[in-house]
């Protein structure tokens, strides 16, 4: 199930499901185009084709990936 604007819960079908691919050390690849949805309510959105996404909360350009990962590992707990 996937999730409408407005947060109730709509069937997702093979043509709107995206893969996303964790990179180790790096940024979650997910092919695009994509809506993300911060945790404020803010929508960002990106038409290209593979959209990298921050895991290490670094990026200066948040929630996409600017590559700032590489200057220091990331934790693993």
């Amino acid at each position: 199930m996937s999730a409408n604007r407005d947060g109730k819960p709509v069937p997702a079908t093979d043509t709107d499901r995206r893969r996303i691919t964790f990179a180790a050390d790096g940024p979650a690849l997910v092919a695009g185009p994509v809506e993300l949805v911060r945790a404020d309510g803010t929508v960002v959105c990106s038409d290209r084709f593979l959209v990298a996404v921050c895991m290490c909360r670094r990026s200066k350009n948040f929630p996409f990936c600017d590559t700032s990962h590489r200057k220091r590992s990331r934790r693993t707990d």
